[in-house]
């Protein structure tokens, strides 16, 4: 499978992880169902890993690359928390497009910090997708 086919499994995934997670949020502490979803994942990635046989020690890898993967999973710590609470407080179809908004700040951040090129008609589309989410979240 290529990009495409991963990044189109992916939103599904994430289709599912907003209906889920909204009713498995329903009666709990949005921070205890995120340590849940987390444990889960963990030992998924851990099992997938193992069955590869891709462990490694951490140690062993480039100093830079381990300061951002830490910095990653910090960040997405911080959105999955963020991300149940507001499913608590919200309607799925309303925080999933307003969550999605990540797509324009991704290009942004990556126009700006990784010195990224977009064509116009890739900041159109831009502009289309942060347009769109904010008219599905509209109430």
């Amino acid at each position: 499978m290529d990009w495409l086919g991963w990044a189109l499994a992916s939103a599904a995934f994430a289709a599912l992880t907003a209906i889920f997670g909204k009713v498995g949020v329903t009666g709990i502490a949005s921070d205890y169902a995120t340590l849940i979803r987390t444990v889960v994942i963990l030992a998924l990635i851990a099992g997938i890993v193992t069955a590869k046989g891709q462990w490694q020690n951490p140690a062993g890898l480039p100093g830079r690359a381990l300061l951002f993967l830490v910095l990653s999973g910090l960040a997405t710590g911080a959105s999955w928390l963020c991300y149940y609470r507001a499913l608590q407080l919200g309607q799925a179809a309303q925080v999933a497009p307003i969550d999605k908004l990540s797509v324009v700040l991704v290009a942004v951040f990556g126009a700006v910090f990784l010195a990224e090129r977009l064509t116009l008609a890739n900041w159109a589309g831009v502009a289309m997708i942060a347009g769109g989410a904010l008219l599905v979240a509209w109430r």
